[in-house]
């Protein structure tokens, strides 16, 4: 994978949290903090993308990471081009590598990428300039960073330490690339137990999540503080493998009376979108206890917090005299 990071431990790219420490993500997370600000106020604003552009290369369908990420750039100052894939010139058989470099040229500073297919990112990390950084927004089955740092950061504002959680993320984990991020950014901040809870057919490769397995819904629940339902990802998926989704329901949906089992304080998350009622069902979608909107609010803040990161390292390498460049190198 190419380097996240540069020679001095800033964030260069994010395509993955795996190799992420826990002072890098706590730092991101603290920085995310401060771009929230209570609803009905107007949100946070700052110049630090100022003069620079964002790109969006969405090769996959999005709304909420799309939209998160467009939000994040323009309250940060920057100038942001989001491409119709659909009718772009990669579609008429341009290759992924000069539409690149043609968008390169126009001067954009950040690509923020998805694709359906594995180390799309991370090949075109290896393509870019040295003052261009990518951001990975979601990656076949395999990452979604910010994805799990918005996660870690919801549970966090609810919940403060990780230590003594008990987290179960239930559903279709094979298939996850959420169950993947925020799994790893779990682990690398201390939880104390992590709970993977899905039906045989959807469960995960014990030798890639080594964390305590579940087939069983009621008992993967039990006494849990944090409950995650994902949905099932038919798009990755043969048609014979695709469940059905009133048999899936009624044996791994998320009811009251399942989410009776877990604590009574324990939050009920959703990355989305929902399928109601297959999933997870509207009773509990909506409950007092439901954080699914505030997820949205914070993958505004964290995606702020990751740009204006990246930003600071490009602004930072860019300054640097000859001199110490050379000591760099």
């Amino acid at each position: 994978m190419t380097a996240q990071l540069d020679s001095l431990g800033r964030l260069r790219h994010l395509l993955s949290l795996e190799t992420l420490d826990r002072q890098m993500i706590e730092s991101l997370l603290d920085r995310a903090d401060t771009f929230l600000r209570p609803g009905g106020e107007l949100p946070a604003r700052t110049s630090a993308l100022e003069g620079r552009t964002v790109t969006n290369l969405f090769f996959e369908p999005s709304t909420r990471t799309r939209a998160s990420f467009e939000l994040a750039a323009k309250r940060l100052g920057a100038d942001v081009l989001s491409l119709d894939v659909s009718t772009s010139s990669r579609a008429k058989g341009e290759s992924l590598l000069d539409t690149i470099r043609t968008l390169q040229a126009m001067s954009v500073d950040i690509f923020v990428v998805r694709d359906a297919q594995a180390g799309v990112p991370d090949y075109i990390a290896g393509l870019v300039e040295p003052h261009v950084s990518i951001l990975n927004a979601g990656e076949s089955h395999v990452n979604h960073p910010t994805q799990g740092l918005l996660d870690v950061l919801t549970i966090r504002r609810h919940k403060g330490a990780f230590g003594n959680l008990a987290v179960a993320i239930v559903g279709d984990i094979q298939h996850s690339r959420v169950a993947r991020s925020t799994g790893q950014a779990l682990v690398t901040l201390g939880v104390g137990e992590l709970r993977l809870v899905a039906p045989e057919g959807l469960a995960p490769d014990p030798a890639e999540f080594p964390q305590a397995r579940f087939t069983g819904l009621e008992e993967g629940l039990q006494d849990a503080d944090v409950v995650m339902a994902l949905r099932v990802q038919k798009e990755r998926m043969a048609a014979s493998e695709i469940p059905d989704a009133a048999d899936y329901f009624r044996r791994f949906g998320l009811t009251p009376e399942r989410m009776a089992l877990a604590r009574d304080d324990a939050i009920v998350m959703h990355p989305g979108p929902m399928n109601r009622n297959v999933e997870i069902s509207d009773v509990v979608a909506d409950c007092p206890n439901s954080v699914i909107e505030e997820q949205v609010t914070h993958g505004v803040a964290v995606r702020m917090a990751v740009m204006e990161a990246v930003m600071a390292t490009i602004h930072a390498e860019a300054t640097m005299t000859p001199v110490a460049a050379g000591e760099r190198r």
